[in-house]
């Protein structure tokens, strides 16, 4: 009996968990619970839980079909989550061409344009642009490194949304944002749009 408990409260744990963070490895999981690899892996089975590449790619189609301000090749990173004018989730796994210069560390350009599109793809609007922003960078992030950011809308008033973006690797934090991001009317798309027309 007391086996079967401990069964199902570890089982709640781990469901907890991956509320918390849908993009934990298997082994990460495993050491959050002090159990070994494979317990983790009977105990996704019998919860009907996938591995993470099908948790993400099931993830990632939710979440794109919910787009509605950027097309899915604008977008920066891999859009995991998605309930708009709420939260959403992305991932950015970084790469060599990232780097600055001739070291690790990830340019700073990436972690903003992460954190710019999740902001704009959060509003469920047409066409959405970035008005104002405020970030802080406390940790450098290096080549390797998985890039989760989560943003929340805040305060909506009319057109502007203020949206809050948190950057992590792992347990890790290293940018904050504050977005002001407007949805733009029909007239005003149609400008923005012959702008960029112009400019191509």
């Amino acid at each position: 009996m007391s086996l079967k408990n401990g069964k199902l409260k570890r089982h709640e744990k781990l469901f907890a968990l991956m509320e918390q963070n849908p993009l934990y490895t298997d082994e990460d999981l495993a050491r959050l619970l002090k159990v070994s690899l494979s317990t983790i892996r009977l105990d996704r089975a019998l919860m009907g839980v996938p591995e993470l590449r099908e948790r993400t790619r099931q993830m990632a189609e939710r979440a794109v079909s919910r787009l509605r301000s950027l097309k899915q090749e604008e977008f920066i990173g891999e859009l995991l989550g998605l309930e708009p004018n709420v939260w959403a989730l992305s991932m950015l796994q970084t790469t060599k061409e990232m780097a600055f210069r001739h070291t690790d560390q990830v340019w700073d350009q990436y972690i903003y344009a992460q954190a710019s599109t999740l902001a704009i793809a959060v509003v469920e609007a047409d066409m959405v642009v970035v008005q104002t922003f405020r970030g802080r960078y406390s940790a450098p992030a290096v080549v390797g490194d998985r890039l989760v950011a989560r943003a929340k809308v805040g305060v909506h008033e009319g057109d502007k949304y203020i949206v809050s973006v948190h950057t992590n690797v792992g347990d890790r934090e290293i940018y904050v944002g504050r977005f002001i991001v407007r949805a733009l009317s029909s007239g005003e798309e149609s400008t923005v749009s012959a702008v960029r027309g112009n400019e191509g």
